[in-house]
């Protein structure tokens, strides 16, 4: 009978085994060292913020469903927070990076993230969310691939290459805010950066001798995968390769409809994968070009990034002119239907083996409608402010979900209106109240003299129309209801409106701002509070262990714990190994 029972429990604990093995999804670990370094992309010897020595940051790659745990040595002088822009942070606003959610990381204190990428897959980047911090760097290409169960709608590329572009100034971040916070605007970029790195010298008079560029080195014929993120301040910019065709394969996580495009305009804060084929004769090398949009050309012509694309058997190095950007200076729809021709490609398998379309969002019924309004910055209580509807966001010292979480008062307001205010402008900490599981539409509608790109933290949205001119309730007949791609950013062109739909299925604090690093700093955001009235830990994960204090709760602060993070892979080998010595003791006395 011992012998029987002995094999009993063995082939228990074998099931339990292989149920723990099959059931758990892998864990991913990073060490993040955050610091300042002194580099000279546009020539000039000025202050950067690198990641691991390294600017721009390393690239996190990793797989749809894995979980991820990086830790932040914050060598900085003052707080610092990243923000995994794009990435949805399903349950779990408490590691998402922004003031609203979490506490900054103090000078010389480590912090550990740790998320689960929950049926994502994707083109991102992360960036520091504080301070203006972004502006001097810290940022980093964050790809999610699909599982290999999970057909993707394109062969297999022969590399898979990262790209940041931006616009970039010379002074670093701490000189730009106090530029900011003086009530003056930061002017004319100094250049802009193709992966940390200065313009080729395609001009002897534009570009100095010296600076360094980028090369990306390719094989003739063979296809490759660009993933191009615009991480810069306030510019939007169009991207294209000299003689190369570029094939749009997917945004944010989701994949498109695959359309070639010459040049394609990449505004702040959005990420774009590209196939591109090398399909040309290498005469000699190629441009890779980034240049400023809806801009006076002549005034801007310094302000312009260029990288090599080098073939393997080139035959030289690249000369003569720079392949021209969009002629549309006398047709401001241009850019506007290149975005329109952007659409979802309602047949491929996301990160789930289903099509992406089969969601119908145009079938939901709409429960609520918000109408953001933005303005060139005004003077409110003496000071240079930006405003969405009227409100200018006052960060609270303590953050909102922390507020939440310990039931504190008069921290936040949830009154934010659902139309612009007629008043004059006021600065608050004025939250959206959202319900959950509702779907609320969200026009926004730009009023300033230039582009805006619309963020919103934890979600993919709806990009379902745009247009110029104000929105009117007669505007939903124009909206894509079928196939309008799901993204985390979209733009809105001056004078006129995008309309996205927002399916509240994601509980937390969640951040909805400009990505316009000067109109953000400024105060042009808010929050989408997101609360489920059955409170439990299947919609929204508990505070974590690790949860800084400030503000208010500020004494409940302890010192720095400076053991190793414990992951929630690590807790679950825990378990195993304790059930496993316990059922060892239990088989020692069958047996």
């Amino acid at each position: 009978m011992a012998a029987f029972s002995f094999f009993q429990v063995l082939a228990v604990c074998i099931c339990l085994l292989m149920g723990f093995s099959i059931a758990d999804d892998p864990t991913v670990s990073f060490d993040f060292v955050v610091s300042y370094i002194t580099a000279s992309p546009l020539g000039v010897p000025q202050q950067v913020i690198a990641v691991n020595g390294k600017f721009p940051g390393p690239t996190i790659n990793v797989t749809t469903n894995n979980h991820v745990i990086v830790n932040v040595r914050n060598k900085l002088d003052e707080g610092f927070l990243i923000h995994w822009a794009g990435i949805q942070q399903r349950r779990s606003s408490w590691q998402d990076g922004v003031l609203g959610t979490n506490c900054p990381i103090p000078p010389k204190w480590n912090w550990t993230y740790q998320f689960q990428v929950k049926d994502q897959i994707g083109s991102y980047f992360y960036f520091p969310s504080l301070n203006f911090q972004r502006s001097s760097g810290g940022f980093g290409s964050f790809i999610i691939n699909n599982r290999v169960i999970i057909p993707v709608p394109f062969d297999t590329p022969h590399g898979d290459i990262p790209i940041m572009i931006g616009d970039w100034y010379t002074q670093n971040h701490t000189a730009l805010r106090r530029t900011l916070n003086g009530g003056k605007e930061l002017g004319m970029p100094d250049g802009v950066l193709i992966n940390g790195k200065g313009p080729y010298r395609y001009n002897d008079s534009l570009v100095a001798e010296g600076i360094d560029y980028e090369t990306i080195t390719v094989e003739p014929g063979k296809t490759y995968r660009l993933r191009v993120s615009n991480v810069g301040i306030s510019t939007s910019l169009n991207f294209r390769i000299q003689n190369h065709n570029l094939l749009l394969a997917e945004t944010e996580g989701s994949y498109t409809v695959q359309q070639n495009y010459t040049s394609l305009d990449i505004h702040v804060g959005q990420t774009y994968s590209f196939l591109v084929t090398m399909d040309q004769n290498a005469s000699s090398d190629y441009y890779i070009v980034a240049s400023a949009r809806f801009v006076n050309e002549t005034v801007w012509e310094r302000v312009i990034g260029v990288a090599v694309l080098h073939y393997t058997n080139s035959k030289g190095k690249a000369s003569g002119p720079l392949p021209p950007p969009p002629q549309d200076q006398f047709d401001k729809t241009y850019s506007m239907n290149q975005a329109r021709s952007i659409r979802w490609n309602v047949t491929a398998s996301g990160a789930r083996p289903n099509p992406q379309g089969s969601f119908r969002y145009g079938s939901i019924n709409v429960t609520e409608v918000y109408v953001l309004r933005n303005k060139p910055p005004e003077t409110i209580d003496g000071k240079q402010r930006t405003t969405l509807s009227g409100i200018s966001f006052a960060n609270p010292s303590t953050p909102i979900r922390l507020a939440d979480q310990y039931k504190l008062k008069g921290i936040y307001h949830l009154d934010f209106p659902t139309k612009p205010l007629t008043g004059p402008p006021r600065v608050s900490t004025s939250v959206i109240n959202g319900t959950y599981r509702g779907f609320m539409e969200v026009i926004l509608q730009n009023n300033d003299t230039k582009v805006h790109t619309y963020h919103l933290n934890g979600y993919a949205f709806f990009v379902v129309g745009m247009d110029y001119g104000e929105w009117t309730e007669n505007s939903r007949g124009t909206y894509n209801k079928w196939d309008g791609v799901a993204r985390s950013t979209a733009q809105v062109y001056p004078g006129a409106w995008t309309a996205i739909l927002i399916s509240l299925d994601n509980v937390g604090v969640w951040n909805l701002r400009t990505e316009n690093l000067d109109s953000w700093f400024r105060g042009q955001e808010t929050y989408i509070r997101v609360v489920n009235p059955e409170s439990n830990n299947k919609t929204e994960f508990p505070m974590p262990d690790n949860a800084l204090f400030c503000g208010e709760l500020k004494k409940l602060q302890k010192p720095q714990d400076v053991s190793p993070a414990t992951s929630v892979t690590d807790e679950k080998q825990k378990w195993f190994l304790g059930f496993m010595l316990m059922m060892s003791g239990l088989l020692s006395l069958l047996v």
